[in-house]
């Protein structure tokens, strides 16, 4: 992906796409290799960066969700499940099995866990993974043995996907660019452009240039996450809002606190949530909290009560209890809840997906969880279709493999997770053996990432490397700063940006890291 080449597609002003695609998070990119698949001419426009906002800060797991099956809603989970084995055909190189494990420390929570259990197995049906079962006291202990062993009676073992979220927005970049889409980052749409009382377009700026561009097309899908609602009011000012913010805060912590490869999963806490103690890129991630907002932002800041809540939950359940100064990186999503009359609590409003159609023709769709997103990109083209009155055609996303397919995990060691790419960046390293080196020895990334990161996905900033290309904010906030003006200048060599760049990129990435700091 270059994306000069990208932006020169918009000089045509003559040029009328089937589709728009406003947002490039989970849901605008699976729209866009939906799109693209069936032969469309489609653009993606994105104001930040692939998945900067919601869709880079989840729990890391493609689940069926197993607290939807607690609250009965069946054809949620179904489709889930279904999407979930979808994607281990069509992304092995990014999504893998994980073991979670429920523990029991009530008389009861071993039958009726273990009959849950049982019934998300037989709703994966065919494209299940490994069956659910009952763990004796030692068994649970053998396979955690920092859990909490005071009143335990065993747990309930069962499987579910995990993966790097940020790294599968870039696959899905990618693949819809490998396709023919024009996707762009660091396109700001301003407004709505209309026919009479009908959309027939965007207008978008490129927020490195300043330059504006009038862009037409015959479909425009406002897929915009948590922002769904402000592009609804540029089509109509007086729009309701659909969604109701809720965020949700993780904490980082060494993988000393949970040692070996299973996750625990706590299914009731005091706010109604799931609990999630995950093994992730040699960490552990500890979450998630439900706190209600007003507004969304791009950049939400964990409050101090949310990490609190994650401390003292953590403890209830681990012999090695994690205070703030273990934590080595805190981060805050914010879920695009679709707005309910009758429930005042985000912890039960729906992950369904949502679609409008407004009355000049903007098709919305909101909601939905990273699971489905697939599901979601075949749903709302099918409207987007009939709104724009192109030919029918079939989805072909179901057994479509995304960009760097491989199932040499093994032989593509240590980029897996660039797949069939890892081949690529093995033989880059015979030319540039001086980037052969990580960039920091407690961080899984080497320096010709940087360089890849650069020449081939679109990164444009220090934030795009550290943050998102790699996980290294994430994974540890405070060696992510301090490597920070060595990341800058492989970049700005490779963008042929001068001292100044490097200086105004390492200030503003110090900026934005403090607030992953507890």
């Amino acid at each position: 992906m270059q994306r000069n080449e990208m932006l020169d597609q918009l000089n045509d002003t003559s040029r009328i796409w089937d589709m728009i695609i406003v947002g490039g998070g989970a849901t605008g990119l699976g729209t866009a290799v939906e799109a693209i698949s069936r032969g469309f001419s489609t653009l993606l426009l994105e104001q930040a960066d692939f998945a900067q906002g919601t869709s880079s800060r989840s729990t890391k797991l493609i689940h069926g969700g197993v607290r939807y099956l607690k609250q009965g809603n069946i054809s949620l989970v179904l489709e889930a499940l279904r999407e979930r084995g979808l994607l281990f055909h069509n992304a092995p190189h990014l999504v893998r099995h994980q073991a979670f494990i429920v523990p029991n420390y009530g008389w009861w929570e071993g039958p009726f866990y273990g009959i849950g259990m049982k019934l998300y197995d037989v709703l994966a049906g065919k494209l299940g993974l490994e069956e659910s079962k009952l763990l004796s006291r030692e068994d649970t202990l053998k396979k955690i043995p920092t859990l909490e062993p005071e009143g335990l009676r065993g747990g309930v073992i069962y499987y579910d996907g995990q993966f790097d979220d940020a790294r599968l927005a870039i696959a899905l970049a990618s693949t819809a660019a490998n396709l023919g889409a024009c996707v762009l980052n660091y396109a700001k749409v301003s407004s709505i452009l209309k026919e009479g009382d009908l959309v027939c377009g965007v207008i978008a700026k490129d927020q490195e240039t300043g330059r504006e561009y009038e862009i037409k097309g015959k479909a425009v899908i406002n897929a915009t996450g948590i922002f769904v609602d402000s592009v609804r009011k540029m089509d109509f000012p007086d729009s309701e809002n659909i969604i109701s913010p809720s965020q949700g805060v993780h904490i980082v912590v060494d993988k000393s606190f949970l040692p070996g490869d299973s996750a625990v999963m706590v299914p009731h806490t005091d706010d109604g949530r799931v609990l999630f103690a995950v093994p992730w890129h040699d960490r552990v991630i500890i979450g998630t909290t439900d706190t209600e907002l007003d507004e969304s932002c791009l950049e939400p800041k964990p409050f101090s009560h949310e990490v609190e809540f994650l401390l003292s939950h953590a403890a209830k359940y681990l012999t090695k209890n994690p205070v703030k100064t273990d934590i080595l990186s805190v981060f805050a999503g914010i879920r695009p809840l679709i707005r309910s009359d009758t429930s005042h609590e985000t912890s039960s409003l729906s992950r369904d997906h949502h679609i409008t159609i407004s009355a000049s023709g903007l098709v919305t769709i909101a909601g939905g969880k990273w699971t489905t997103y697939r599901k979601m990109g075949e749903d709302v083209v099918g409207k987007a279709v009939a709104v724009a009155g192109l030919d029918d055609r079939p989805s072909r996303t179901e057994h479509l493999n995304l960009f760097g397919w491989s199932a040499d995990s093994m032989g593509n060691e240590p980029f897996s997770v660039y797949g069939s790419k890892a081949k690529e960046i093995k033989q880059m390293i015979k030319s540039y053996p001086e980037l052969d080196h990580m960039i920091h020895s407690n961080l899984p990334y080497r320096q010709i990432e940087i360089v890849w990161a650069v020449r081939h996905e679109m990164a444009r900033t220090l934030e795009d490397v550290l943050a998102r290309r790699t996980r290294a904010l994430i994974l540890d906030a405070k060696i992510s700063m301090e490597i920070a003006p060595k990341v800058a200048s492989i970049m700005a060599k490779e963008l042929e940006k001068n001292k100044a760049w490097e200086k105004e990129q390492v200030l503003n990435y110090s900026t934005l890291a403090q607030n992953y700091l507890p």
